[in-house]
């Protein structure tokens, strides 16, 4: 199960947000890594490089390789509609990010490693595949004995209100994925328009 374990501040300093969690070293070093970060000479990037940026971005964003991410975005311009929202749609369907949305782990990494871990049930029944897509009704929920360990309960926090798309049971610890959210829904700053235009070339 390949993921990218490399440092999270670089990543997070190549695209200037912290899309992989904890952003406090930006505010001291928010200039891109390498010898020529903080040159003011950078020439200014073409098109293919904004657009293929975007697309590392989404990458890194939902934890996805590029295999991974091309079979998804090859999925979402068969559905109908507009593909980038689709595309949107499908990463937010994912069971490792649904259990992030809805403050079972704190983090999308964290989340993928309890679903790897089989402390995650969907319907009750255990599923280890954080890729698994989920569908309008299905339930999420941590297994019996994950709940009475402390180490996974005590990283619980609950649903943000702003995720509409899910309820969240907080007395059971057990959350609903409603159905698809809609684009304007989705917090993360992605400009998905760029991302079909890059796989359309």
């Amino acid at each position: 199960m390949a993921r990218y374990t490399g440092p999270k501040t670089r990543i997070s300093r190549i695209f200037g947000e912290p899309i992989l969690g904890n952003g406090k070293y930006l505010t001291k070093n928010s200039f891109p890594p390498g010898q020529h970060g903080n040159s003011k000479k950078r020439k200014a990037p073409g098109e293919y490089a904004l657009q293929l940026k975007e697309k590392q971005k989404a990458k890194y964003t939902y934890g996805l390789l590029e295999r991974q991410f091309h079979k998804t975005f090859d999925e979402a311009s068969r559905l109908g509609g507009v593909t980038g929202e689709n595309l949107i749609k499908l990463l937010e369907a994912r069971l490792d990010n649904t259990v992030y949305r809805l403050g079972i782990a704190p983090s999308r990494p964290a989340a993928r490693q309890l679903v790897a871990h089989k402390h995650v049930t969907v319907n009750y029944e255990v599923v280890n595949i954080p890729s698994y897509r989920l569908k309008a009704g299905d339930v999420i929920s941590l297994k019996d004995k994950s709940r009475a360990n402390t180490s996974v309960t005590s990283q619980v926090r609950g649903k943000n209100p702003k995720f509409n798309w899910l309820d969240w049971n907080e007395a059971e610890l057990t959350g609903t994925f409603i159905a698809y959210p809609e684009r304007e829904s989705v917090p993360e700053n992605i400009k998905e328009q760029l991302i079909v235009e890059l796989y359309s070339k």
